[in-house]
């Protein structure tokens, strides 16, 4: 039986590609392995937004090298960030027990060496029965055994890059396919054209590309056909899905009648699907987060209160030098808008610390932002240079290390004891939660406001919706006791 693995790490979007990718895999007869050592194809799929990211990319890298050096015809592919859409030329070199490397969302490459190779053992087998056929069998063996391996680095081009499904619909889950998930991602959007100054997303996704609306529907579909009853649509700027079909202005309430869906238009499409019974999207931009889509996401009932728009910095200098293009005041009536218009709405935000030339005091500005905005959720990163952003390049990493980790604490001890007194006001509620899984024999799923709970009951739960009384809350998870269930959506 032929094996795969693959390791995951970064974001939401890689881990909807190696799903992609696993999909493919198995449409060409691989099954999943428990580890590297038992896969005869092993797939590291990369991030490099941080350096601690990259540096355990390169670490796990380099802790394959005895495997690949004892099982040389085991295939080791790398994909995603550290790739990127136009990848470096030393790449062979600084990896040479890289067989193939593979862009973002683009799982082509693979499996055409996968094919080359299945091509080329059949041609010998052919050769061995068929005495005498050297010569017609040289001529129909795929690459030819006189040429070598398969090329160490192969790269499509970003125009010719694979967008949307690379398998079957009905081939979109990997290990899943035996136990069915209960939740799934789904990219609707790959790469970003914003290119924040400390951003290298732009510089190793591309440029925006949206999927056709009857294409994401349709991969919605399968896998609701599958059991996946939660959708997450993703992008880098999920608000952005169309933009690059229509002329580009700053606000879609400015663009022209008919000029294209937008992600309004999508969710709208995508609720329409029957069995699925929730639907959430990121990552938001407070650029773009019309009207349109908050109007969206308080008609349509499968659509969940819970959004996530990242602030990254709460002055309006380093804003600028951020290159967001909002101030402090737009985001700050961003959340009262949203609040407004969905009353119990939960939002969760990011929040870099130690941007070069950020002083104490606007970091203290954060800091007050965060505290009077009282958000759901802050994902909080001390600032890391990426080569080749414009933070990297025309600015000086000028904050201490020690004085960013100093920071990114303070920021978490605040909205530990945020949350913390937010969830506790659901103590005694009773809410509903989409069951996921079994985690160390309690049952875990989230809240329609992407809230953690657990909660311990010995019927099968699992891909059922749960009426949840709330008996203790923390900062990150909740616990309860279990009343109803089973109330169905169409």
């Amino acid at each position: 039986m032929k094996t795969y693995h693959i390791w995951t790490i970064g974001c939401q979007m890689n881990v909807a590609d190696s799903a992609h990718l696993a999909a493919a895999l198995e449409a060409l007869g691989y099954r999943p392995a428990a580890g590297p050592a038992d896969a005869d194809v092993v797939v590291l799929n990369t991030c490099v937004v941080r350096q601690s990211a990259e540096e355990r990319v390169v670490g796990r890298l380099t802790s394959l090298r005895p495997l690949k050096a004892r099982r040389p015809q085991m295939v080791l592919a790398v994909m995603g960030c550290l790739v990127g859409v136009r990848p470096a030329e030393d790449l062979p070199q600084r990896f040479p027990q890289v067989d193939v490397f593979l862009p973002p969302s683009d799982p082509e490459p693979l499996l055409a060496l996968l094919r080359q190779r299945e091509e080329e053992a059949r041609g010998k087998k052919q050769e061995a029965r068929g005495k005498g056929q050297e010569a017609r069998g040289k001529g129909q063996e795929a690459g030819g055994n006189e040429h070598g391996a398969a090329p160490v680095l192969q790269i499509t081009s970003p125009e010719a890059a694979v967008i949307g499904l690379i398998a079957s619909e009905r081939d979109l889950l990997s290990i899943p396919r035996f136990i069915p998930p209960v939740t799934a991602y789904v990219p609707v959007i790959y790469g970003c054209n914003h290119v924040c100054a400390y951003c290298i997303v732009p510089y190793r996704r591309g440029r925006e590309r949206s999927r056709p609306v009857a294409e994401i529907v349709a991969e919605v579909q399968a896998l609701v056909e599958q059991g996946v009853r939660e959708v997450t649509l993703l992008g880098q700027i999920v608000d952005r899905y169309g933009y690059d079909w229509r002329h580009e202005t700053r606000n879609t309430e400015h663009e022209t009648e008919g000029s294209g869906p937008d992600l309004a238009d999508l969710l709208r499409a995508v609720h329409e699907i029957r069995g699925l019974w929730r639907i959430r999207f990121l990552t938001s931009h407070p650029n773009y987060f019309s009207d349109r889509i908050l109007e969206a996401v308080a008609e349509l009932p499968k659509v969940c209160e819970h959004i996530e728009v990242p602030v990254q910095a709460g002055d309006d200098e380093v804003l600028r030098r951020m290159r967001r293009g909002y101030t402090v005041a737009d985001y700050r009536a961003l959340v009262q808008k949203i609040r407004r218009r969905l009353p119990g709405c939960s939002i969760a935000t990011d929040v870099i610390v130690g941007f070069p030339g950020e002083t104490e005091a606007q970091f203290r500005a954060t800091y007050d932002l965060l505290a009077e905005l009282r958000l759901d959720m802050v994902h909080v990163a001390a600032y890391s240079p990426r080569p080749g952003t414009l933070a990297a390049r025309k600015m000086v990493n000028d904050v201490p290390d020690e004085e960013k980790q100093r920071r990114r604490q303070a920021v978490e001890a605040l909205q530990e004891r945020i949350v913390g007194e937010i969830n506790s006001r659901l103590v005694g509620q009773t809410v509903e939660v989409l069951v996921e899984e079994q985690h160390k024999g309690k049952w875990r799923g989230r809240t329609r406001t992407n809230k953690l709970v657990f909660f311990q009951d010995d019927a099968d739960w699992r891909g059922r919706l749960a009426a949840v009384r709330i008996t203790w809350a923390g900062p990150w998870s909740m616990q309860g006791e279990v009343r109803s269930g089973d109330s169905h959506l169409t």
